[in-house]
């Protein structure tokens, strides 16, 4: 029987760049950047890191097609690097290649590194999903948009459990909200400006219900980390975060195959934090989880994980919203960092950014968005749409 990686795998160094229009910085610039800041966290030599994962979604506008431009700009000393893509849950993918080496003996040191330079695709939004999914998707769904998309999870949503079109919209506005408050603080983040509740309810539609502060903007950005052998951590540094539990589930396409999905939720996401909590002993992560950073791409895919991920009950996510469960100062508080609602979304680098703050926050080295006596962080990274998706869970702990 399958045994997991739980404590098999820690982190000893993390970075992460400035996310926004970085228009004067190539793809390779935010490499480097993350990378050092990774490097000088650890305290080790580049030649210690016996393999590396490189995250990047559109090889158009960043570093090609294969890993070989992150070792000649890196300057790695020949060592084995490969480069993933899996949807916007690419980051994740990279940090799981890169714990699964260590965990197997593969590599004493390794890392996982993220980028995309999105705004330079010109598209205000993620770029045309044909341009991912192929010429069959581009036929078979042409109209297909993200905020469609997920637009669709929240009327579905909304009729499921009752909600009124303004009392559902009322919570996706707090949802959004409570991100702005926390990216407030956070000089990393693209977007620095608290949103009032009201200024949200009154935005542009973009697809009913989703207004414009309900749904994550585009940016460019890079986040790094370093994972390494128990006892070489505990070497190096006497705070290393200890890698819980790491999942990954993807869709058989079981959701459009029949009537048992109810298009209010994420199946993927379910599965994956099952199994998660199952391979690191949590029994009851509404009691036993101190911070969470999830994949809020739209303001209603952060309102259903909290369902999916078992914290909120079916239904009550709404309550939670409303008691401030989630907020800075909450009994688990979501996207302390701002999440993709301040950050934006370089899919590459968008996994690795949420583990970046839950490293910090561990570490108890968050600044004024610093959470009290965190023990263990979750994060959520998600691909695709509803009906159709790839996510990874991550659990960290001290």
């Amino acid at each position: 029987m399958a045994e997991g990686i739980k404590d098999k795998v820690a982190i000893i160094g993390m970075g992460c760049t400035q996310f926004g229009e970085l228009w004067n910085k190539h793809a390779e610039d935010l490499l480097v950047d993350a990378f050092v800041e990774a490097l000088e966290d650890a305290g080790i030599d580049k030649k210690d890191i016996g393999g590396a994962w490189l995250a990047t979604c559109f090889e158009e506008v960043n570093v090609g097609k294969s890993a070989i431009p992150l070792a000649s700009t890196l300057k790695l000393p020949f060592v084995p690097v490969t480069r993933v893509e899996n949807f916007c849950a690419s980051g994740t993918e990279a940090f799981r290649g890169a714990c699964y080496a260590v965990a197997s003996g593969a590599c004493d040191i390794a890392m996982a590194i993220g980028v995309e330079k999105l705004k330079d695709t010109g598209y205000g939004g993620l770029p045309d999903f044909g341009m991912v999914m192929g010429t069959r998707n581009r036929l078979m769904l042409p109209n297909m948009t993200a905020p469609g998309a997920f637009a669709m999870l929240a009327t579905r949503y909304f009729a499921k459990y009752g909600l009124q079109p303004q009392e559902g919209k009322n919570a996706l506005a707090k949802v959004s909200s409570k991100s702005h408050d926390n990216g407030a603080k956070n000089p990393k983040a693209h977007l620095r400006k608290p949103v009032a509740v009201d200024t949200i309810m009154n935005a542009p539609i973009v697809a009913w219900p989703l207004g414009l502060f309900d749904c994550c903007g585009v940016s460019d950005g890079s986040a790094c980390a370093i994972v390494a052998k128990p006892e070489i951590a505990k070497k190096l540094r006497p705070d290393p975060i200890w890698v819980k539990a790491l999942q990954i589930a993807v869709t058989s396409g079981e959701e459009l195959m029949g009537t048992d999905w109810d298009g209010a939720h994420l199946e993927t996401t379910y599965q994956a934090g099952r199994r998660a909590y199952a391979e690191a002993g949590v029994k009851n992560p509404r009691d036993e989880l101190s911070v969470m950073e999830v994949h809020d791409c739209f303001s209603i895919t952060e309102m259903v994980v909290y369902e999916d991920l078992q914290i909120s009950p079916r239904g009550h996510a709404k309550d939670d919203i409303d008691a401030g469960f989630y907020n800075l100062d909450g009994q688990i508080p979501c996207q302390p960092d701002g999440g993709l609602k301040c950050f934006g979304h370089p899919i590459g680098a968008s996994g690795l950014r949420m583990i970046y703050e839950v490293y910090k926050q561990l570490q108890q080295k968050a600044g004024p968005r610093q959470i009290k006596n965190p023990k263990l962080g979750l994060t959520h990274n998600l691909g695709g749409f509803p009906s159709s998706s790839v996510c990874s869970v991550s659990i960290l702990g001290n």
